[in-house]
């Protein structure tokens, strides 16, 4: 062999080792020769960021050096730093003999392209291979993403479902317990006892004195009968005589004292009706009273109304008898409770609510009327129903779905009928089984990466309407 071409092999041999050994950065300590090696490497174009020169977790947006004297790498916008699967990862996991079907759009828009193309922003379009599309309306995820995402699912349940109904309101008094004291003939007020609105009064308590012609010639006339020895031992002609001064609603104390004493009174001592707060005085000493003029006025408030507004969609899980319990504003750690007692078949039309009447015990006079209260009505049977988180419902408005998971990234869009919600639990009523997973988290993540709404669209228009 000629010495050239000895000279030759041999430049060609060294020039391979060498080649080999700069293709290998592991062989190489870290410092100024990796830096060397890198820069080689580095693809072209302009930096947007700049990066620790020993592949530390460092970055800067504009040229720095390391405290050792070292320049940070520039990173060009080709060696960017991506989070998605690696399209050669990607087709070297594809099974071999796979084809792709088409190119779907890496947004998520319902846009498919049968060959490579890119959309606005410059993204390569996905592609799509056989098997991993499938005509039943799911649709398929990588693993990698399912976990950068956080994707987690929860298999519908049997529990029972207990909400609280909020609603505000005001204390009433009782319609049933207020008594108006009035004259039923000409009266002449002698004198008044010293009780002025707001003053508690007793059963029986005498509130004035009156005098009226009335009352007395009806008094005059039962005394008569009482005492006539015609009539005396004949109840039955006494009746018309009482029932006279009954209809001129002279008090029973009255009546009686009348019988006992056979003594026409001249004047008539009146006095409360029931126990109660005086609302309303109107009576004056030496005043003359007409018949229908009120007097006063006397509320019994140990049984109050709270009467509170309820949302028309919360009406449905109302009933009469339903425990509520009643905080008001005045006494914030203390609970009132009660019981519904009347729902009003009417709803307020600017409001969109309708008055639920609420009956309170108030044996301290605490409640006070038009005061305001909050109740609390807990709805919900103990009973368990089918149910799935609240963040697993996909809620378009015509439209309620769950993605169920099949396992291997595959997820399925479900519609469901949904019921009653409450504690962060929805009822589902129809398009589950107890035991199905359903994807609790990341809903919107998977609808956006995996084209679910063109799946969605697909999987409606084979649907009836």
């Amino acid at each position: 062999m000629k010495p050239s071409v000895q000279i030759a092999i041999a430049a060609a041999v060294t020039a391979a080792v060498i080649a080999g050994v700069f293709a290998r950065p592991y062989l190489w300590p870290s410092g100024e020769h990796a830096h060397v090696i890198g820069q080689a490497r580095e693809p072209a174009g302009p930096a947007i960021y700049y990066q620790d020169p020993d592949g530390k977790p460092f970055y800067s947006l504009t040229p720095k050096k390391t405290p050792d004297g070292r320049d940070y790498r520039a990173v060009p916008r080709g060696a960017d730093i991506n989070f998605d699967d690696p399209p050669e990862e990607s087709a070297a996991a594809a099974p071999t003999g796979r084809k792709i079907k088409y190119y779907r759009n890496p947004m998520g828009l319902p846009d498919v392209s049968p060959t490579p193309k890119k959309d606005s922003m410059g993204m390569d379009y996905i592609p799509v291979y056989e098997g991993d599309d499938s005509d039943d309306g799911s649709v398929k995820v990588s693993p990698g993403k399912i976990q950068r995402t956080g994707v987690k699912s929860e298999p519908a349940a049997l529990r029972p479902i207990r909400t609280v109904v909020r609603a505000p309101g005001a204390i009433q008094l009782d319609e049933r317990r207020v008594s108006v004291i009035a004259m039923r003939a000409e009266t002449y007020l002698q004198s008044v006892a010293d009780v002025t609105t707001g003053t508690f009064v007793k059963k029986g308590q005498p509130l004035m004195e009156v005098y009226s012609p009335a009352v007395s010639s009806a008094a005059a006339e039962y005394v008569t009968t009482l005492t006539s020895r015609t009539t005396a031992g004949e109840p039955s002609y006494g009746r018309g005589s009482r029932q006279r001064l009954m209809n001129l609603d002279v008090p029973d104390a009255v009546i009686t004292a009348i019988e006992r004493t056979r003594v026409v009174p001249v004047t008539v001592e009146w006095s409360a009706p029931r126990n109660g707060i005086v609302l309303e005085r109107n009576a004056v000493q030496g005043m003359r009273a007409q018949p229908g003029d009120v007097l006063f006025r006397v509320a019994d408030t140990s049984l109050v109304w709270a009467m509170i507004d309820v949302a028309e969609r919360d009406l449905g899980s109302l009933a009469v008898g339903q425990p509520v319990t009643v905080r008001a504003r005045s006494f914030p750690t203390r609970d009132f409770s009660g019981k519904i007692a009347v729902v009003y078949p009417q709803v307020n039309r600017e409001t969109r609510t309708a008055r639920v009447r609420i009956e309170l015990a108030n044996p301290d006079l605490a409640l006070l009327p038009d005061m305001y209260v909050d109740a609390e009505i807990e709805i919900g049977g103990s009973e368990s129903v089918l149910t799935v988180p609240d963040s697993s419902v996909l809620d378009t408005g015509s439209r309620q779905i769950v993605l169920v998971d099949k396992g291997e990234g595959r997820f399925e869009p479900r519609d469901v009928k949904i019921g009653r919600r409450g504690g962060g639990l929805i009822e589902i009523r129809s398009g589950l089984q107890d035991g199905d997973p359903v994807v609790v988290s990341a809903n919107f993540l998977i609808d956006a990466e995996s084209n679910l709404k063109a799946a969605l669209k697909g999987f409606a228009e084979g649907a009836p309407q």
